[in-house]
């Protein structure tokens, strides 16, 4: 496979890395608990926008593609937080298997 070249100096982002500890809630239910688990660098890039519509009510949804050095610790359902902006990462793979680099597949929440 052929080494994929991705340029580490414009990994300009600081990023939290976050995954969900749920909390009973004590009626069977649970509360989401988002712990920050790492502080990376990475890069954003949009990748889509589209609009669907649920009834009548529009809703958007923006995707990106966050290019970040290879951790072993990351999954799918984790998520990315930039100040007050969240990511849910979707998918994540290392682009030539070389252990360098991930990207990620994720949504922005919120928009």
């Amino acid at each position: 496979m052929n080494t994929v070249f991705i340029d580490a100096g414009r990994f300009s982002s600081e990023l939290a890395l976050e995954r969900n500890r749920p909390v009973s809630d004590d009626i069977g239910g649970y509360a989401e608990n988002w712990e920050e688990v790492a502080t990376l660098w990475g890069r954003i890039e949009p990748v889509s926008d589209t609009a669907r519509f649920f009834g009548a009510q529009p809703l958007e949804e923006i995707t990106h593609r966050i290019t970040l050095r290879f951790r072993r610790d990351i999954e799918s359902g984790m998520r990315l937080r930039k100040a007050e902006r969240r990511f849910t990462i979707l998918t994540i793979h290392d682009p030539d298997e070389s252990g360098r680099y991930l990207l990620c597949r994720v949504r922005e929440e919120g928009q």
